[in-house]
């Protein structure tokens, strides 16, 4: 987890920050622990339809959702939850959850208390050539890696990507 010891301000504007190319989606982080004191991690996705995470949980952080365009669909602690534009998702801590973009893309930002998640994002993406979502010749990190990845940042994965049925 990234630990310092002040906040520095931040102003980024639209298209700025440390863009990666994240399991098929473009995710630029906005804040990260070095810049926040450790406090919150902030990243804004752009990612295609089937884009999601496995079903997982968290151990070390919070992390909300707030949809800035088209339609993503969540799975939180046994809810399904429909989430357009505008809408808000909180999953706290020790709380399974998974999400999966169900438009055609979507827009979204994530947020993350304490921050360190963004230390994650790092270990499984590169660097984004262009503001674009990442080529489909791009293959995902191997999943012993992610596997890997996830336990040394608190990530238990119960599930694979989708919403359980």
């Amino acid at each position: 987890m990234s630990q310092a010891t002040s906040a520095a301000p931040i102003a980024l504007q639209q298209g700025e920050g440390d863009a990666r190319w994240f399991l098929g989606a473009l995710c630029t982080i906005k804040s990260s622990g070095d810049k926040t004191g450790g406090r919150v991690a902030v990243t804004e996705n752009w990612a295609p339809r089937g884009h999601g995470s496995p079903l997982h949980v968290h151990r070390q952080e919070d992390e909300w959702f707030y949809v800035l365009s088209g339609e993503l669909t969540f799975w939180v602690d046994g809810r399904v939850i429909t989430a357009t534009e505008g809408s808000f998702v909180y999953g706290p801590r020790d709380v399974p959850h998974t999400f999966i973009v169900t438009s055609e893309e979507a827009r979204f930002l994530l947020v993350i208390e304490p921050a360190g998640l963004e230390d994650f994002i790092h270990v499984l993406s590169e660097p984004a050539q262009s503001l674009t979502l990442p080529p489909a010749s791009l293959q995902p990190p191997a999943m012993d890696a992610m596997m890997a990845a996830a336990a040394e940042h608190g990530i238990e994965i119960l599930g694979p990507p989708g919403i359980p049925t």
